[in-house]
């Protein structure tokens, strides 16, 4: 640890991120201090330039929807957070919706989101979207066979008619191992604040985890179009997941003083990567 005498002779941060470094090793205190350190400048920095990406899409009216999915557990929720933390609250919205009431479930499947989707010069986050239909659902048993296949046929056309009136849809899978995702339960568990979290579906998340296997890779071979392709982003790392998908959505858009905060736009295809038949994924 850093004696009190010592941190009075640091003058600034800069002597103090020097100290660290000369003393810092793979596993060391100061290792994970300097990490942090460096996680969160270069967050701040890409914070920024979605600032800007938010001026530009207010001012031009665009619309974009951002989809995040993928299994439970996998960094969704706080990856959402740090994008929309310094954004103006009255041109970005989160949706995060309950299951469907007993009208909704009446309705034409895609009713509820529609609602949803943005205005002009409008950001929308989906914590899962509709494409609960395509995984969780068959695998929890909330929807038939029937209904599945019809979903499934739509919601290509779907996304084309919201791709040809102006809507920007990116769809982000969070791929996480068998693994991370039994430490971040136990986790959670031990969490007072985080337990809420934990559901009847994120039980059976391990016990069921072939058959999510399933549906989602039935998901992308059926849903991933050249018009609103699936984005894969490896979330082991939740640090690094956050800031390369942060990257991933700077770089889809030609914005005002692009790279003024953050040089270099364009995400490590080591995290993020196009859906591919090929491409390695942690939660195969």
């Amino acid at each position: 640890m850093i004696k009190l005498e010592t941190l009075e002779e640091l003058k600034n941060r800069d002597n103090l991120i020097q100290y660290l470094e000369e003393r810092a090793d793979d596993n060391s205190v100061y290792q994970k201090v300097l990490n942090k350190y460096y996680y969160e400048e270069e967050l701040t920095k890409l914070q920024a330039e979605l600032v800007e990406l938010q001026r530009f899409i207010q001012l031009n009216k665009k619309k974009v929807t951002i989809l995040f999915e993928g299994r439970d557990a996998s960094g969704k929720g706080g990856t959402i957070r740090r994008f929309s933390d310094h954004l103006n609250p009255r041109a970005r919205r989160i949706v995060a919706l309950n299951k469907p009431t007993e009208i909704e479930k009446r309705q034409w499947y895609f009713n509820r989101y529609i609602k949803e989707l943005p205005n002009g010069g409008e950001i929308v986050f989906f914590d899962r979207s509709w494409y609960n239909r395509a995984v969780v659902e068959p695998v929890m048993g909330f929807c038939d066979q029937r209904q599945y296949e019809r979903f499934m046929v739509q919601v290509p056309e779907f996304e084309h008619m919201l791709y040809e009136s102006g809507t920007k849809i990116i769809k982000f899978w969070f791929s996480v191992s068998k693994e991370e995702q039994q430490r971040r339960f136990e986790k959670r568990l031990k969490n007072p604040l985080k337990k809420w979290k934990f559901s009847p579906v994120d039980e059976k998340g391990q016990e069921l985890w072939d058959q999510f296997t399933h549906y989602k890779n039935e998901m992308f071979a059926r849903t991933h179009t050249s018009f609103c392709p699936w984005i894969i982003v490896k979330s082991n790392d939740k640090k690094k997941a956050r800031l390369e998908s942060i990257k991933y959505v700077l770089s889809q858009f030609d914005y005002d003083n692009k790279g003024e905060n953050y040089q270099n736009i364009l995400p490590d295809p080591n995290i993020v990567n196009r859906y591919f038949r090929m491409v390695k994924q942690l939660d195969k």
